[in-house]
């Protein structure tokens, strides 16, 4: 890594409607520069615990070491506990050292996949052999907590309002999930969510009954749906309806191939098969080749 150009990279600044703002405060957590940087520091490491597995020694042979990595995250696997605290560990931290970097020992641990782990959100495990991935419940009451807040937050907003601030984060939670084995979470989920806003309509008509608040929050839609009708910037009337995640198509994603280069021209047939596939799968009413922009 150019040690000088990634100094004068991060003390830059940027630019927001042609006024320079200084970076001199370090990198914000979540920041686009936290996982650039992370993504320099780190790669090497696959080759590293790579190198190790194809050692001509029976015990590398069966060590099934593998490394999966997002960011300064990643997980590496074993075939044995021992094998990983004794020989892939000190090679890690080797590959650390010599980058200014430590493991964190909060953040590290170690488990059998039949106890399972948290990754990235979501909670992976073996059930009697069969591996399963579903949201975390950390996870999941974090999102319910953050829906919760945005309800209490908006006790006197309009039904267009509060629908408006609720679907990004609904909708955006809902697709970061949906590869995985999430339908009972969803269901729960959009429960728990549709008691949260039909509490805020009984706070907001406290002497309304349930069949006047059913008319005038579930009808809209003409299906069972929290909704209200909006007009748009041209006068148009139109349907505002609150995301239900239930409703969510889940897709299984099939991983990429560790070599393929969205920019490298031998592989522009590879990325454009993949497109036209997450076409069929999320949207099976469109043609071949035309994807929607959330499965690209």
């Amino acid at each position: 890594m150019e040690r000088a150009i990634l100094q004068k990279w991060l003390k830059a600044g940027f630019v927001d409607k042609h006024v320079l703002s200084p970076t001199e405060a370090g990198v914000p957590q979540g920041g686009i520069c936290s996982p650039v940087i992370a993504h320099l520091a780190l790669d090497g490491l696959e080759r590293v615990v790579k190198a190790y597995a194809s050692l001509p020694t029976q015990r590398a042979q069966r060590a099934k070491v593998n490394l999966v990595r997002f960011a300064e995250d990643f997980i590496i696997t074993g075939s044995s506990s021992e094998l990983l605290e004794q020989e892939i560990k000190p090679l890690v931290e080797q590959f650390l050292r010599e980058r200014g970097l430590e493991l964190s020992p909060e953040k590290t641990r170690m488990t059998h996949i039949e106890d399972g782990f948290d990754f990235l959100g979501q909670h992976v495990r073996k059930y009697a052999g069969k591996l399963l991935i579903k949201p975390a419940q950390k996870n999941v009451k974090a999102f319910l907590g953050k829906i919760r807040k945005i309800v209490k937050a908006n006790k006197q907003a309009t039904t267009a309002n509060l629908i408006a601030q609720l679907n990004p984060v609904i909708r955006g939670w809902a697709n970061y999930h949906r590869h995985v084995c999430s339908g009972k979470t969803f269901w729960t989920a959009d429960r728990i969510v549709h008691d949260q806003v039909l509490r805020w309509a009984r706070r907001t008509h406290p002497n309304k009954s349930y069949g006047w608040l059913k008319r005038k929050y579930y009808s809209a839609a003409g299906t069972w749906a929290f909704a209200t009708r909006t007009r748009t910037s041209t006068g148009e009337s139109k349907v505002l309806r609150l995301y239900q995640i239930a409703k969510t198509v889940i897709a299984r994603h099939i991983k990429v191939r560790g070599e393929a280069n969205p920019y490298d021209p031998k592989y522009t047939e590879y990325f454009e098969r993949r497109r036209s596939l997450a076409g069929r799968v999320l949207c099976p009413g469109r043609k071949t080749g035309q994807a929607s922009p959330a499965a690209v």
